[in-house]
């Protein structure tokens, strides 16, 4: 026996990605193998959609600075919490959650936005757009794993991902109507 740490292991998967172990959870191999791709598709998408809010919460200029600076920092802890519970569904369905950033900027649909900062228009345009983006998929997931018996994953699009993301969008359109100044 030693104190010391054994450093540097390395050791083959015990499960590869894009694959379910069986549980007995009453759901078919494939209902929980499709749960588990579009549960995946979703997450890696909402890996960078916190990555966006963060971005910008982080440069955020221009009078309405402040107000944006705390609404896309709460709004990135949402989409952390968001994370988390995807990446549990896919693991209680037996699957592997994509948690490596560069495997999920291989799945995610989000544009990549430009290394530099965008104007507060921009940024607000892009945030709304991968919404957008998460909604659809998140609707169409929904459809497709309630119709397989999934209900656990399609509450958890309906009620988490969805209604979540349709008062996030709701917040942020209502910041590029055109109002008086006071």
């Amino acid at each position: 026996m030693s104190s010391q740490p054994r450093l540097h292991q390395r050791g083959p998967a015990v499960q590869e990605f894009g694959t379910v172990t069986q549980l007995p959870i009453a759901l078919s191999h494939d209902a929980r193998l499709y749960s588990t791709q579009r549960l995946n598709r979703v997450l890696a998408d909402t890996q960078f959609l916190y990555g966006l809010y963060k971005k910008y919460h982080w440069g955020m200029r221009g009078p309405t600075a402040y107000q944006l600076h705390l609404l896309f920092d709460k709004h990135a802890q949402e989409q952390l919490e968001l994370i988390d519970a995807l990446a549990e569904r896919v693991q209680t369905l037996g699957g592997v959650a994509v948690g490596d950033l560069r495997h999920a900027a291989e799945i995610t649909g989000v544009p990549r936005p430009p290394d530099g900062l965008d104007d507060v228009r921009s940024m607000l345009s892009r945030l709304l757009d991968a919404h957008e983006r998460i909604l659809t998929d998140a609707r169409d997931a929904a459809t497709r794993t309630a119709e397989l018996g999934d209900d656990g994953t399609q509450d958890l699009l309906v009620s988490q991902i969805i209604r979540g993301g349709e008062t996030q969008v709701w917040f942020l359109a209502e910041h590029l109507v055109d109002t008086p100044e006071l």
